[in-house]
């Protein structure tokens, strides 16, 4: 019986638990080919910080994807608003506190420009980002002709990119061992198991389908098993990154949003019937505004922590970024043909995603054979989306 439900849970969430199981494949594979480097806590730590400015792109195109739109332009962008951030602290002598808000202000208007074009104008998403592509590509050379590279030297803005949250005071008790990262790992997991048995008690009060009881427990167990995993290998070295709490405070925010508010639902019906949705009295245009002003929005926070993390902006900033993102979001389950993804699964694909990089990397993988490999996954994604569309939930 056990195993009957469990080939059942998997044919049916095929969409939503196919990247995890990409993910485990990938970690056990590399975990071998390099000798267990790849799961050493020094190398996930810088793993899950080079997801970061990535991840946060990719909820970002995530919504818009969902809509059935495509945003071209969020490399660039990135690159440029990073850009304008360094200048705004080592030429202009801005606070940080004051930078970071411009910065991302500034992003918001840049996505609203391109909903514009979407929206209001009718212009195709793909022509109106490539312009974007074009014009944010240039307006970085333009702010870093005269300088090249800029240096930041901003203890604070450059801490987002390569710190660490503090610990406690060391008592003698797991010495070597972030205390504050198991902490905070032992409260996700029972906020993780609160709100997973809350919900399935909602479900069966209004006679919802749920889970049997014995995949649930599995679920819960599998889920505390990584958990706990990931955190005790992020404990044993130098715990959560700021860069790390970024992007998760980002996914958490954006996952309530789509899937607890009227706006969420608004943007899945749109995504699966703009007409029907249209019909049914939802502004498609203004959702349209939505997606791409939040697109804006996370271009800019993404600038933030690539030009932090080098603690530089570089006339290269933001090159292949949008395509990044797009293919962290395909992996991550969202559909080619739109109303389907969850942002939470855009995470699990950036992770795939970058984990594929770093572990051919340390493999000394040739950068050509890497592009051929990470090519042949984006596809294997989209043929997934395809044979997938309408089996799972």
């Amino acid at each position: 019986m056990f195993f009957k439900n469990l080939q059942k849970v998997l044919r049916e969430n095929i969409r939503e638990y196919g990247m995890f199981i990409a993910l485990f494949i990938i970690m056990v594979i590399f975990s071998f080919t390099t000798n267990g480097i790849f799961v050493s806590s020094r190398n996930i730590s810088n793993l899950l910080n080079q997801t970061g400015y990535i991840a946060v792109l990719a909820v970002g195109m995530t919504l818009v994807i969902v809509i059935r739109h495509i945003d071209l332009s969020v490399g660039f962008l990135a690159g440029f608003l990073g850009a304008v951030a360094a200048v705004a602290l080592q030429f202009w002598k801005l606070p940080v506190y004051v930078v970071i808000p411009m910065t991302l202000a500034l992003g918001t208007v840049a996505g609203l420009i391109t909903a514009f074009l979407v929206a209001q104008l009718g212009i195709p998403s793909f022509v109106a980002s490539l312009a974007g592509w074009l014009i944010y590509r240039g307006a970085l050379l333009l702010v870093t002709a005269s300088t090249g590279t800029i240096i930041i030297t901003d203890k604070a803005f450059n801490a987002i990119g390569n710190g660490y949250i503090p610990d406690f005071p060391d008592i003698g008790i797991l010495p070597g061992v972030h205390k504050l990262t198991l902490l905070l790992g032992l409260i996700a997991l029972v906020f993780f198991v609160f709100n997973e048995i809350n919900g399935r008690r909602k479900k069966q009060a209004y006679n919802f389908e749920v889970l049997p009881m014995d995949m649930f427990i599995l679920k819960l167990v599998f889920m505390t098993v990584l958990v706990g995993v990931i955190t005790w290998v992020l404990a044993g070295y130098n715990g959560l990154s700021w860069t790390v709490v970024v992007m998760l405070l980002v996914v958490s925010i954006y996952h309530f949003v789509t899937i607890q508010t009227v706006l969420g639902r608004h943007i899945y019906a749109v995504g699966g019937n703009p007409e029907a949705a249209e019909l049914s009295g939802i502004s498609v245009k203004r959702l349209t505004y939505v997606a791409f002003g939040s697109m804006g929005l996370l271009s800019a926070l993404s600038g933030i922590l690539f030009a932090s993390r080098l603690q530089s902006a570089t006339t290269t900033a933001g090159t292949l970024f949008e395509l990044d993102a797009i293919a962290a979001a395909y992996i991550g389950g969202v559909s080619a043909a739109g109303g389907v993804g969850q942002v939470t699964g855009s995470l699990i694909g950036a992770i795939v995603y970058m984990s594929l990089t770093s572990g051919m990397n340390l493999m000394n993988v040739d950068i050509a054979y890497q592009y051929v490999v990470r090519g042949a996954v984006l596809v294997a994604a989209v043929v997934f989306d395809v044979a997938t569309r309408g089996k799972g939930n």
